[in-house]
């Protein structure tokens, strides 16, 4: 392939009601050492006064405002529409990329790569990794790959990644709209798991390139799960619906059955985790929410399903699953914990 350079790339900026971290963010971007064509901020309805600011403070930055708060998946589907360079740096607003973080994820482009991932630090300590992307588990949940590692305990070659986190991400914009890109269902959680199952099963790459590096800040309040330990209702609702809508679409029959007794085991886990979390009417709530989109899910997978050219047992691992440090972890939860993993792994 011919190597892209920056009037290639289109950074897209996903915002909403975050006006203490455009000023950051966007300075990163500005300061690249490979400068992109265009600067786009997408708006989804900020009340906070984070358009105007993007006016006065950013006139060289332009604004796509939209009429309501989709979640980010929308807003990152429209960034994707509404670039026109075949390769567009899509981000969150609290992700604060490091100079050559555009230069290095060009790098691992290829003819069939769809999605380069960068490495995400902590902002609050940046020689812990966040995460260098995901597999993907049978079960229908990511397993997060060198989580809370040391930077200098972690390879800094590049490699083929399970799944990709969606905080950061450069993406092939024909290859990504051409496997549908985000589901705006999901709001936020588990849509960068969908839209990297698609992205796989149609045969396309997603690359690690670790070298490209950014800070990430704290995320979204009520959503986020990082600095302050906050497992909310919101975010139980969205788990328990969410995976369910990534199961339904994109696993192939012969995981839904064979799969059934780890994936049923995964579920009451995390039902038992919800109930001592004080969240079993949201866990409910999502799975009602999942019954009344069943019928529509149904009809998305049989189009989905045939156009997969890889099947799930090379695209899906049965890893330990990844847990915060953040969760109190006493007493026998950490033995349960490995005894899930052992029987999760067993059963696939």
């Amino acid at each position: 392939m011919t190597k892209p350079m920056g009037q290639d790339v289109t950074v897209t900026i996903t915002n909403w009601n975050g006006q203490h971290y455009l000023q950051p963010c966007i300075a990163a971007v500005q300061t690249q050492t490979v400068t992109p064509a265009r600067v786009i901020v997408v708006d989804n309805a900020s009340t906070d006064g984070s358009v105007e600011y993007l006016v006065d403070q950013h006139p060289d930055v332009e604004v796509l405002q939209l009429d309501s708060n989709d979640g980010p998946s929308a807003a990152r589907n429209a960034g994707l529409e509404a670039a026109q360079t075949r390769y567009v740096l899509s981000i969150d607003n609290d992700a604060m990329l490091e100079p050559n973080c555009l230069e290095e994820l060009l790098k691992g482009l290829a003819d069939d790569v769809a999605i380069v991932q960068p490495r995400a630090l902590f902002d609050a300590d940046p020689t812990l990794i966040h995460y260098d992307g995901a597999d993907m588990h049978y079960a229908g949940i990511m397993t997060l790959r060198n989580f809370y590692r040391p930077v200098s305990e972690a390879s800094d070659k590049y490699s083929d990644l399970g799944a990709a986190i969606s905080v950061a991400l450069l993406l092939d914009r024909d290859k990504c709209l051409e496997v549908g890109a985000y589901d705006k269902r999901h709001f936020i959680l588990f849509e960068d798991h969908d839209f990297s199952y698609r992205v796989r099963m149609r045969g396309y790459r997603i690359i690690h390139a670790p070298k490209a590096r950014l800070l990430h800040r704290e995320g979204t309040a009520g959503i986020s799960f990082r600095e302050k330990g906050q497992y909310t209702p919101q975010r139980v609702f969205l788990h328990s619906r969410n995976r369910w809508i990534v199961l339904t679409k994109c696993a192939a029959a012969s995981t839904l059955v064979l799969g059934l007794p780890g994936i049923l085991l995964y579920e009451g886990a995390y039902f038992f985790f919800a109930l001592k979390n004080g969240s079993t009417l949201a866990w409910i709530s999502g799975k009602l929410a999942w019954l009344k989109l069943l019928p529509e899910l149904w009809a998305e997978r049989r189009v989905i399903q045939k156009s997969r050219r890889v099947s799930d047992r090379q695209l899906l691992t049965a890893d330990p699953l990844t847990v915060s440090p953040l969760i109190e972890r006493k007493g026998m939860i950490p033995k349960l914990q490995r005894g899930l993993d052992r029987v999760l792994s067993a059963l696939w």
